[in-house]
């Protein structure tokens, strides 16, 4: 009996081969320099009678094997009206890449008796894998469904990889769907919007830009049409629609115009001081802040002459308080928090988290879950980061001996704990955490490096205790207005000291004083201040507006961000030690057109792709179909480009109005 497996990438499918065939196995070249072939024997497969010995080829793909577009000789760029690609027939296509390994499968298929798809347990993968099944079975019509199988694995961990070759289930066809569902909605919205919004604009924003217009015209019949969305080679700009991009887009443009249009208000406020010894304490009024200059000053003015620098303590609490360990780590958190963190861009964080799966130090990077499943063995975890069979102390990384101290029987308070759970969980993958540990001489980018302590330290802390402490809370009374101060002391910084982001810190003393004791005021001030604007963007504020919304999956916000940044909608501005994301003139401008010509809500704002995704997830629970949840949403971009394309003229007028007031 022979098995052909197929992975998502070759480095997965080198290291699950090497730990199904235990370390003797024969490599071959693929037809594709950058994919493998892989020969061993392996007899856990539970499909194989009696669990006998079989001969096993493991290859891969390199991502999707396939794409959808339209017909470049009919429907190519100027080569037929726009709207028409709504209702145009899609073809499968395959660059050159993808048909070497196209190839690859059909060939190493031929004499395979079962296929085992080995990609990415998301939706993706799923996809990936019907591509895959696809192509085996035209090299082979044997290989139906009916044996074909699907590896269900989150990390690259021998024990886990075995489980998973002999426990094996079957592909999900409603997230296939799911996933073909939403490629067709986003070509035929973005290929239609995409030409529409350049052919109308790009003359403009070429001017604006000081460039000079291409000498032939753009709608030639040499046209790359491949996806239909790329830059052609005559046409340096390219304005893109996508639907998620715009949505993204809609979020920063938001906040630049809350900044732009803000209106500072002066408003006024008391505060007293008082002196205990070498403590000074500020007391804060409970009223806040008031807009009414003449109001405060009455309060100020009566409390003067009431009570005059005496004031009387009215409450006095002290209670035990906590800072709570952070929660399992999901994809969008890691991607947030690295932004926040390390300041590296949300690509950059996600990318090094894939290299350093596919290198078997963490587990997948791609999950929406946020509890541990009961049946993991948290404990060997962190023995693995306490590097505890090292015996080169130089070696051990700086987080090791924290490891080895919540593992420790000697007493003491930051014992391992069972992590906090979420409230989420895609059923797919557990919390991005280490496999193994990570030794100074590994084969990794500083990037990665950074990443990998990351995810590490936010593991141990999620296995810490939380941080304990006492706040206390003075309140005093000067004419019956309340003033308030608390402080606090931390008592145990358990997961603070393997966890340096987050910031708990024991504040000033307060006053000794007992209840009912009038007490002397130092200072007592009416002061003035202003309100401030919000500042710009983060890309770590969009990542959690986009999770928030629903723009994107928790794999693809990143590369939404990095779209409309090549697109050149938004740009990066650095001030001080902070990035912030700040919209171009186009982008403010795309933003406004479609507010002009009132397709806000469907385009700027994140409704119409949150629908989108709620339908997704119904395909995926078999409450939908492809057909219905196409025909409903493709009925609606029909419906918006008509609107859009009479209104051309509104989009030209909104870019000169903003190029105007931008400049």
């Amino acid at each position: 009996m022979k098995v052909l497996c197929v992975a998502e990438k070759n480095s997965i499918a080198k290291a699950v081969s090497q730990i199904l065939g235990g370390g003797r196995l024969n490599t071959r070249d693929s037809g594709y320099m950058y994919v493998k072939n892989y020969d061993f024997d392996f007899n856990g497969f539970p499909f194989i009678s009696n669990g006998s010995n079989c001969q096993v080829t493991m290859t891969s793909v390199a991502g999707h094997l396939t794409g959808i577009d339209f017909a470049n000789d009919r429907y190519g760029w100027g080569k037929c009206n726009i709207n028409e690609l709504f209702d145009a027939p899609l073809d499968e296509v395959l660059d050159s890449n993808q048909r070497k390994i196209s190839s690859n499968i059909k060939k190493e298929a031929r004499n395979a008796d079962f296929l085992m798809i080995w990609t990415d347990c998301d939706r993706e993968g799923e996809y990936i894998g019907w591509e895959i099944f696809r192509e085996a079975n035209r090299g082979n019509s044997s290989l139906t469904q009916a044996v074909m199988y699907r590896a269900i694995f989150s990390h690259l961990e021998r024990g886990h990889i075995l489980h998973s070759a002999r426990n094996p289930q079957r592909l999900d066809m409603r997230s296939v769907n799911a996933v073909s569902t939403r490629m067709e909605i986003d070509l035929r919205a973005g290929v239609t919007f995409t030409r529409l919004l350049t052919d109308t604009m790009r003359n403009k924003v070429m001017s604006a830009n000081g460039a000079v217009r291409p000498s032939h015209h753009s709608n030639n019949n040499n046209n790359n049409n491949n996806n239909n969305t790329r830059e052609k080679k005559d046409a340096p700009i390219v304005i893109s629609y996508g639907t998620c991009q715009f949505p993204t887009l809609g979020f920063v443009v938001d906040r630049f115009e809350r900044i732009r249009n803000f209106i500072s208000e002066e408003f006024w406020y008391i505060q007293l001081l008082l002196k205990d010894g070498d403590i000074n304490t500020t007391f804060q009024w409970q009223r806040g802040h008031l807009f009414d200059r003449h109001s405060v000053l009455t309060f100020y003015e009566v409390c003067i002459e009431k009570a005059g620098n005496i004031a009387k303590v009215n409450d006095l609490k002290s209670k035990p308080t906590s800072k709570y360990r952070p929660l399992p780590l999901t994809t969008v958190e890691l991607q947030k928090n690295c932004a926040r963190f390390l300041k590296l861009k949300a690509k950059e964080s996600l990318d090094a988290a894939e290299k350093l799966y596919q290198k078997g130090f963490l587990s997948y990077p791609r999950t929406e879950t946020d509890i541990f499943p009961q049946s993991m063995d948290l404990k060997s975890l962190v023995k693995k980061q306490a590097m505890l069979e090292t015996s080169d102390q130089n070696s051990r990384t700086s987080w090791a001996a924290y490891a080895e101290e919540l593992l420790s029987d000697s007493p003491g308070t930051n014992k391992f704990t069972i992590p906090r759970s979420g409230t989420h969980d895609d059923k797919a993958h557990p919390p991005i955490h280490p496999v193994t540990s990570l030794g100074p001489q590994a084969n990794i980018s500083a990037v990665e490096r950074r990443v990998y302590e990351y995810v590490a330290r936010h593991f141990l802390a999620c296995c810490s205790a939380d941080a304990k402490g006492q706040t206390t809370t003075l309140t005093i009374d000067w004419a019956e207005e309340i003033f308030t101060a608390s402080g606090l002391i931390v008592l145990e910084r358990n997961f603070l000291d393997v966890y340096p982001w987050a910031k708990w810190e024991t504040t000033k003393r307060l006053p000794r004083l007992e209840m009912n004791q009038e007490c002397k005021i130092e200072k007592a001030e009416m002061r003035s201040g202003s309100t401030s604007p919000p500042n710009p963007m983060t890309e770590s504020e969009l990542i959690m507006l986009m999770d928030a919304n629903g723009i994107g999956t928790d794999a693809t916000i990143a590369e939404h961000i990095e779209k409309i940044q090549l697109r050149k909608y938004i740009k990066s501005e650095k001030s001080g030690k902070e990035t912030y994301l700040q919209p171009t003139t186009l982008g403010v401008a795309l933003v406004h057109g479609f507010e002009a010509i009132g397709l806000e809500d469907s385009f700027a704002k994140p409704f119409q792709r949150r629908e989108m995704e709620v339908d997704l997830k119904k395909i995926c629970d078999g409450n939908k179909t492809k057909n219905e949840v196409v025909v409903d949403i493709v009925a609606k971009y029909k419906k918006y480009w008509a609107k859009t394309d009479s209104s051309k003229s509104k989009l030209l007028e909104v870019y000169d109005n903003v190029l105007r007031s931008m400049s």
